[in-house]
């Protein structure tokens, strides 16, 4: 605590500027409600049909204003203004993004543990849906490494629970968007989202180890899948192991070469443009080169007789899914030779709880992909995480009838979108045209390439996703951020995905509890101009019942240590529940049966009056020369 004369105060809450306007008594001292008494203007009561009536229309009219069907369907303020300078733009992004997603969604629906060509189902009808209710040029609808790996544990590598996930959590995206609950993702901090994204990488990297290695692994957590890799280690493939070491290496060379620029930044010739654009080409294009190249050799070892020399794919269906619901439900699946019941038949309800958690984390983690996408390319403008929720879920509900695995926005091929010089969503179609263009006519070829280069495409993307550098950071700005962020992590490694981020979040509410109920109160022995000593005691936030108590101690204890007048600057207290009012009665009997002064000062009228509604006594102060002389008043009884 530290002395000094106080020459006045600001009240911040009724300073110049401000659209509310609060009637104050003249002589400042505002004591009990009989002094100022708050009105609120009421019109006339109508009934609960009328009520009801006038919601609906209000909703129905709101619904179909311009500015709403504007801004649910983006393409009406977009399409207008498409210039023909756009359409290159906008082909060569979509074809780039194609080339990326169709390797890609091979190796996701492994990841997912469904077969192949459930990857690319999802890559084609929600990507042409976004081009209407999608907010941003730089989103790709299709399949992330993050969903595929929620899809396989928590669907237990099912198609039909699968599917029933992404129309369920589409359902449920719509929701959200409908009743604004984007917020949500601010439950998800930065710490725990770094943390979260880390051990997914990890636990990717770890299921791609039975196709990298050609070895047998099980389990669903990272702690069960490496103990199966080292019991059988000893049965490791040298065909398939030699094959991903070299197609990481040409992966990752390649991912280099696509940076590489030649000649200044300004200025450059002709040739050096050209070869530029090819090393850019090459790298951003190198999964599906990879994917080509080595179906090659996968071709060339079955026409020569060593197809078991390295495991391929096999076969996948060719042509388009048939469009259906999604299932309901599933039926048992017997051996019809030995009589083995090889899957048991579950309603509706029994998918669901299935689902479980699943239902709630998926929607939150997509959206948090999907706006990292949005925000990294909007280049200051603003972003409409509410849009996104109900284009995500529509395209999702829409990827469900053609059995489709879950989709959003992922970071890597926006980004690759964005360098493209994408001009509009217009991208997606070519994309989408694309995809049903391999699924006609190429499926034939996906037989021959070696499951180790789809391990080998996903294990040199995620190895970049583990985000070590934010720790050094976080260490010197703020230590404690570590705590739920390595909470995260390990929960993540140990539990299901699901059950791990949960964890997270619960780890970041319980300090956000603890520090609102922990607020920081400074305590100054001050004087007045005639060198009448109090004490200014000041919380710095709004007083709600789980902090209550620790201020009554705080106040009570320094109020009896120096038993001098204690006032109460309430200028950072905008709201007050029950419970403070009941412990604000209480501290002030208490100090009435010491005979200590206590006032409060600056106390906003809304919050006095919650105060009031149990105990009348209390003294409130909005100038600072009243208060003076208040303290001088009760220095002299």
């Amino acid at each position: 605590m530290h002395q000094r004369v106080d020459n006045g105060h600001t009240n911040s809450a009724f300073n110049g500027g401000s659209e509310v306007s609060l009637d104050i008594p003249t002589n400042t001292l505002y004591h009990t409600s009989r002094d100022c008494i708050v009105q609120e203007e009421q019109g006339p009561k109508e009934s609960c049909l009328e009520g009801t009536q006038s919601c609906c229309s209000n909703l129905w009219s709101n619904i179909f204003r311009k500015k709403t069907l504007y801004k649910r369907f983006p393409i009406l303020v977009w399409l207008p203004q498409y210039k023909k300078d756009y359409i290159f733009g906008d082909i060569v992004a979509g074809i780039s993004v194609a080339l990326t997603v169709i390797p890609q969604a091979l190796a996701y629906a492994g990841i997912a543990g469904l077969d192949l060509q459930y990857g690319l189902y999802a890559c084609f009808l929600g990507c042409f849906i976004y081009i209407f209710i999608g907010s941003s040029k730089d989103v790709p609808i299709g399949p992330t490494a993050i969903s595929a790996l929620l899809s396989f544990q928590i669907a237990g590598g099912s198609w039909q629970m699968a599917t029933l996930l992404t129309f369920l959590t589409g359902l449920i995206e719509i929701l959200m968007g409908v009743f604004r609950l984007g917020f949500l993702i601010d439950f998800v901090s930065g710490p725990v989202g770094a943390g979260f994204t880390s051990a997914v990488s990890l636990i990717i990297f770890s299921s791609q180890m039975k196709d990298f290695l050609g070895i047998k692994t099980s389990g669903n957590t990272f702690l069960q899948v490496w103990i199966s890799i080292v019991n059988d280690i000893h049965n490791i493939s040298w065909p398939d192991f030699i094959l991903g070491l070299i197609c990481i290496t040409l992966l990752l060379s390649l991912r280099a070469l696509a940076s590489c620029s030649l000649g200044p930044k300004e200025g450059k010739t002709t040739s050096q443009k050209l070869l530029t654009g090819i090393f850019w080409t090459v790298g951003t294009a190198r999964n599906a080169l990879l994917v080509c190249g080595t179906a090659g050799l996968g071709y060339w070892l079955s026409m020569s007789g060593k197809e078991n020399l390295v495991r391929t794919v096999g076969f996948v269906p060719k042509g388009m899914p048939s469009f259906q619901p999604p299932p309901f439900h599933m039926d048992a699946v017997v051996n019809e030779t030995t009589g083995e019941i090889l899957q048991n038949a579950q309603s509706f309800w029994d998918m669901v709880s299935t689902l479980g958690s699943g239902l709630i984390v998926v929607p939150l983690i997509a959206l948090l992909e999907t706006m990292a996408v949005v925000q990294a390319f909007a280049d200051g403008k603003p972003t409409d995480a509410t849009q996104e929720l109900i284009a995500s879920g529509v395209c999702n509900v829409a990827n469900s009838f053609v059995q489709g695995l879950r989709s959003n926005g992922g970071v890597a091929r926006g980004a690759i979108l964005n360098a493209s010089g994408v001009r509009t969503q217009l991208s997606n179609l070519y994309t989408s045209v694309i995809v049903i263009i391999a699924l006609l006519y190429l499926t034939p070829c996906f037989y021959y390439i070696p499951k180790a280069a789809l391990a080998s495409i996903i294990i040199a993307a995620v190895i970049f996703m583990v985000q070590y550098r934010v720790i050094k950071p976080m260490w010197h700005s703020k230590k404690t951020d570590l705590i739920p962020g390595l909470g995260a992590f390990f929960a993540c490694l140990v539990l299901p995905l699901q059950l791990g981020i949960l964890v997270g979040i619960g780890i970041n509410v319980v300090f956000i509890l603890y520090q609102a109920a922990r607020p920081k109160l400074r305590i100054e022995t001050l004087a007045t101009t005639t060198g009448l000593k109090y004490l200014m005691l000041t919380p710095d936030r709004c007083l709600i019942f789980p902090s209550m108590e620790f201020v009554r101690k705080v106040i009570n204890k320094q109020g009896q240590k120096s038993t001098l007048p204690v006032v109460i600057d309430c200028t950072h207290i905008y709201g007050a529940d029950f419970t403070a009012a009941k412990v604000i009665s209480t501290m002030v009997m208490d100090f009435e049966q010491r005979q200590q002064p206590l006032f409060f000062y600056n106390l906003q009228p809304r919050v006095a009056q919650v105060f009031e509604g149990l105990n009348k006594d209390l003294v409130v102060i909005y100038d600072i020369h009243t208060l003076h002389a208040k303290l001088a008043e009760k220095s002299t009884i």
